[in-house]
């Protein structure tokens, strides 16, 4: 067992100033005016502000992993991801929102499900955390519930081809990544 890391012995910043620059409906760019613990210097620096995300790793019985496909537009890509999304306000707590991501985006519901755990997507520039919730036995529930620029294709695969998903760069998007190895780990397959 590796011993905690001790907060403390890294200095905190001061908090002189606090500023809303721009909304942007998913986010918004804010400026913190901060003093340096060391050196005293003072800093403009920038947080963008994002609700907190929930990616959900789903097998069906058959042992097959539920992704999804879809048309990135900050790199202008297709990536291979994992039902996910936004916190809603009305979510009850990150379980509920994954099951309403993977029932909307996938089609699907299942049972056993549960949090694995949490990350900062980026704790330099933003302020929130995405959450990995585990589902297992997912049956297909009817049609997909996108919203209006959601266009997303739902693939099975093995479960047990994860890490050469991983390894190959088949998976790419660093989220998806994280939730995946959470729940190899959780099962003690990584």
């Amino acid at each position: 067992m590796i011993p905690p890391l001790p907060d403390d012995a890294v200095a905190r910043w001061s908090t002189l100033e606090q500023r809303l620059l721009a909304d942007y409906r998913i986010f918004r760019v804010r400026t913190d005016l901060k003093q340096h613990p060391r050196t005293g210097r003072i800093f403009d620096l920038f947080t963008v502000e994002c609700p907190d995300w929930v990616n959900v790793v789903a097998t069906t019985p058959e042992k097959e992993l539920i992704l999804v496909g879809q048309f990135r537009h900050g790199t202008n890509t297709v990536e291979w991801e994992i039902p996910g999304g936004i916190i809603d306000p009305e979510d009850a707590d990150p379980v509920a929102a994954g099951i309403r991501e993977l029932r909307e985006e996938a089609a699907y519901v299942g049972d056993k499900a549960r949090l694995l755990g949490e990350s900062f997507p980026n704790p330099a520039l933003q302020n929130n955390r995405c959450h990995v919730v585990r589902v297992e036995n997912c049956l297909a529930s009817g049609s997909q519930h996108l919203d209006a620029a959601e266009d997303i294709v739902v693939r099975l695969v093995p479960w047990k081809q994860a890490p050469e998903l991983i390894r190959s760069g088949v998976i790419r998007h660093s989220l998806v990544v994280v939730a995946l190895v959470r729940a190899l780990m959780d099962e003690g397959t990584w």
